[in-house]
C-alpha cells in the first residue's frame, strides 16, 4: 500500500515557519486532508492507466460475466429453447472465437443456466473488478441486450434480468431505457435496409426504406435536436464504439467485434439526417 506525504511534510513545514509547533501540527493535519484527497482520485480516476496484469484481469472479467449471463438470461423463462442456444452460439460465431475459447463460453454459459446462479454477486464483482471505467459497464450491457434482442423481441423475463445487472453497475433505469430504445431502432433501421424488420416483437412482411423518423431513434435523439446537437451526438457515439479506444480500456478483440458492429447502422442514420437537415 502507497501513502502519500507530500502534503504532510510541505504545509507541515510552511505552519512551523508561520506559527511554530501548533501552525505544523495544523499544516499536517490540513496536509493530510489533502493526501486522502488525493488518493480517492487517483483510486476512482477512470482514464488512469491500467497496473501490471490489471488489464488482462478486466478482459478475462468481461468474457466471463458475459457468458454467464447469457446463459441466465436463457433460462429466464424457466427452460432454455434451442433457438436461446443458437443466439448463443451465433454470438460466439460473431466473435470469431477460437476453439478453446468457445470451450470456455460454452462452459460459462452453462453456469449461468443453474438454478442458483449467483447473479448480484457476479455483477457487483465485475463492478469492482472494472471499477469506474464506464465504458466496460455500457459493453456489457449492450452485448447482453444485444444478445436478448437477436429473435427481435425483450421477453419480460429477460429484461427483469438486465435491469437488475443494471442496477447493480449503476446504470439509472433512465439511460438503460435510453441504450434499450437505441439498440432497438438500430435493429430496425438496419431491417429496413433490407435484413430482419421486427415491430412490437413480430417479424414486418418485408424490408422498406428506413424512416427519418427511425434515424433520429439510432442517434437516441428527437427531431427537435438542432444540428450542432446531432453532430455532438455522433461524435460520442462513434468514439465509444471506436475499437482502438475500446482496446485501450480493456475490451478483449473478439467483444470488440460485437461492441462495433453497429457503427454502421449510427453513420447510415446520421447520413440520412445530414442529407435531409442539409448541413455538412
Amino acid at each position: 500500500m502507497q501513502f502519500n506525504w507530500g502534503g504532510k511534510i510541505i504545509l507541515g513545514l510552511l505552519g512551523m515557519l508561520a506559527g511554530g509547533p501548533i501552525g505544523m501540527g495544523i499544516g499536517v493535519l490540513i496536509g493530510h486532508m489533502l493526501d486522502k484527497g488525493a488518493e480517492r482520485v487517483q483510486t476512482f480516476n477512470p482514464f488512469r492507466p491500467y497496473g501490471p496484469g490489471e488489464q488482462s484481469q478486466v478482459q478475462a472479467a468481461l468474457f466471463d460475466t458475459a457468458f454467464t449471463i447469457m446463459g441466465h438470461l436463457a433460462k429466464a423463462d424457466g427452460r432454455v429453447s434451442e433457438d436461446e442456444i443458437a443466439q448463443a452460439r451465433a454470438v460466439m460465431d460473431r466473435m470469431q472465437l477460437s476453439e478453446e475459447q468457445r470451450k470456455q463460453a460454452i462452459a460459462l454459459f452453462n453456469q449461468g443456466k443453474q438454478d442458483d446462479f449467483p447473479l448480484e454477486q457476479t455483477v457487483a464483482a465485475f463492478a469492482t473488478t472494472v471499477k469506474h471505467r464506464k465504458q466496460l459497464i455500457l459493453v456489457l450491457l449492450e452485448i447482453l441486450l444485444q444478445t436478448a434482442l437477436a429473435d427481435g423481441e425483450l421477453d419480460p423475463a429477460e429484461e427483469a434480468i438486465l435491469v437488475r445487472v443494471a442496477e447493480g453497475l449503476g446504470v439509472p433505469r433512465a439511460q438503460f431505457q435510453q441504450i434499450l430504445n437505441m439498440l432497438l431502432a438500430q435493429a430496425q433501421f438496419s431491417g429496413a435496409r433490407g435484413g430482419h424488420s421486427y415491430q412490437g416483437g413480430q417479424q414486418a412482411a418485408g424490408p422498406s426504406r428506413p424512416s427519418l423518423s427511425q434515424a433520429y431513434q439510432v442517434l437516441g435523439i428527437t427531431d427537435s435536436a438542432s444540428n450542432q446537437e446531432i453532430k455532438k451526438t455522433y461524435r460520442k457515439l462513434m468514439s465509444q464504439h471506436h475499437p482502438d479506444k475500446l482496446a485501450a480500456k480493456g475490451v478483449p478483440e473478439e467483444m470488440i467485434r460485437v461492441a462495433t458492429e453497429k457503427t454502421a447502422e449510427i453513420s447510415k442514420a446520421y447520413e440520412m439526417i445530414k442529407e435531409h437537415r442539409g448541413f455538412k
